[in-house]
């Protein structure tokens, strides 16, 4: 009998400890101006949610924006002789080009990471950054993966 309690006890303590409390974790301001009233609630700033991009070529490619014009590319792919290119477009004109390489060439997965200095032109427009394998053979674009840069 005495266990059946000891054990009844604990239980009902473990029950009352992991009890948590809503109404502390928020704050609300009430304010009753006229006929109106307005609420103002603290809401916690959201993380950034970063995604990645990937297509037959590149894979996990992730953008971190690390300044007010600059973004930070991270990634993999596999492309001939470990040479990535880049283009930033605006929707109608080509901004910046380049090139960077990866440490591994086809047919491993290389990985890469570069930051690249960019400045809209217009504020209302969105930049594209897209990554590409240029062909051996005609200079070409291959396996574009576009990027908006936010």
């Amino acid at each position: 009998m005495k266990i059946k309690s000891t054990i009844w006890l604990l239980s009902l303590l473990l029950l009352a400890c992991n009890k948590q409390n809503k109404d502390d974790s928020e704050s609300i301001d009430t304010t009753i101006v006229n006929d109106t009233v307005q609420i103002t609630k603290s809401i916690a700033p959201e993380e950034e949610m970063v995604t990645a991009s990937s297509n037959e070529r590149f894979r996990q490619v992730t953008v971190e924006k690390v300044g007010e014009n600059k973004f930070r590319l991270q990634g993999q792919a596999q492309v001939w002789e470990a040479n990535i290119s880049w283009v930033i477009e605006d929707g109608h004109n080509e901004l910046k080009s380049g090139f960077t390489t990866t440490d591994a060439g086809a047919p491993e997965w290389g990985n890469f990471d570069f930051t690249i200095d960019i400045e809209k032109k217009d504020n209302y427009s969105t930049l594209i950054l897209i990554l590409f394998e240029e062909s051996a053979e005609d200079g070409s674009r291959k396996h574009e993966l576009p990027i908006p840069l936010n």
